[in-house]
Order: structure tokens, then C-alpha cells, then sequence
């Protein structure tokens, strides 16, 4: 039972967005490893851009630096 674990960062991403996510993720691993979709999870975290770090900065800091 393949377990899948995707982290994006929390910034309004639609419903739709998200299904296509989980069934893409599905998809690749029917397709690479023949794994059975109705035993695949996936999980979408979606966590705050102030707690999401790169460099040492907040993804928060960094998009309104413009990095």
C-alpha cells in the first residue's frame, strides 16, 4: 500500500488543483511500479508560507523580496 506525502505551501491552491494532484501521484505509480490504485494514499499538507523555510528565511519574507 504505496503511501504518498506532498507538502505545498498554503496558498489558496483549489480543490481542483489538489484532486489533480492526488490523481497524478496515483497515476505514476501505476505506471512506474505497478502499484494498485485503490490501495495508494496520498496526503496533501498545506502548510503556512511563515513556516516553510529556504536559505534561512520564510517563504513568507522571500516572496515579498521578490526572491
Amino acid at each position: 500500500m504505496p503511501y504518498v506525502n506532498i507538502k505545498i505551501t498554503n496558498e489558496d491552491v483549489t480543490p481542483e488543483k489538489k484532486a489533480a494532484l492526488i490523481k497524478g501521484a496515483t497515476q505514476l505509480l501505476v505506471d512506474v511500479l505497478g502499484k494498485n490504485p485503490a490501495t495508494t494514499v496520498v496526503v496533501i499538507d498545506e502548510v503556512d508560507t511563515d513556516n516553510w523555510g529556504i536559505a534561512g528565511e520564510t517563504v513568507t519574507k522571500r516572496r515579498k523580496e521578490g526572491k
